[in-house]
């Protein structure tokens, strides 16, 4: 039976390393993959990473895995409430699918790219492109399933 496994990309040589959901389990133990390339030791994000105009490229569009990018903003109430939903399906999808965080109100190029006119808006991308958004306060059960279904 073969275990799950994800691609991490080096940060140091950009190379895609498929790491088994076991390796990703062991670094609780202290105990990290690393590069099969140049060695660097791997990090599987299990919170959302903050991206802004400037880092949304290196961070989205070229990820080797989906990724679900978080479009909130610090006033809106709804976006306070959907937040620890999003952590933990960070945390419950590590290394198969990335997450993201992107404040619309300081980040305004990158929010006005995707047309969002709704918060909070996620945007499930692959590749950089977009294939499925979805408006508002969602049951987590609907999110992974609109996560699940669009990264299949």
């Amino acid at each position: 039976m073969m275990s799950e496994s994800q691609l991490i990309r080096c940060p140091s040589c950009g190379a895609s390393n498929r790491v088994s959901q076991e390796a990703g389990q062991k670094i609780g133990q202290g105990l990290a993959p690393v590069c099969g390339r140049c060695k660097t030791s791997l990090s599987i994000d299990r919170l959302p990473v903050t991206v802004t105009d400037a880092t949304f490229s290196a961070e989205v569009e070229h990820s080797p895995v989906p990724v679900v990018l978080d479009v909130w903003a610090a006033w809106c109430g709804p976006c306070r409430m959907i937040a620890p939903v999003v952590d933990e399906l960070a945390s419950e999808l590590a290394g198969r699918v990335r997450f993201a965080k992107l404040d619309s109100d300081q980040n305004p190029v990158t929010a006005a790219r995707f047309n969002v006119r709704s918060l909070p808006t996620l945007l499930v991308l692959k590749d950089g492109r977009e294939v499925d958004r979805i408006i508002g306060v969602q049951p987590k059960s609907e999110i992974m399933r609109r996560i699940e279904r669009a990264t299949a």
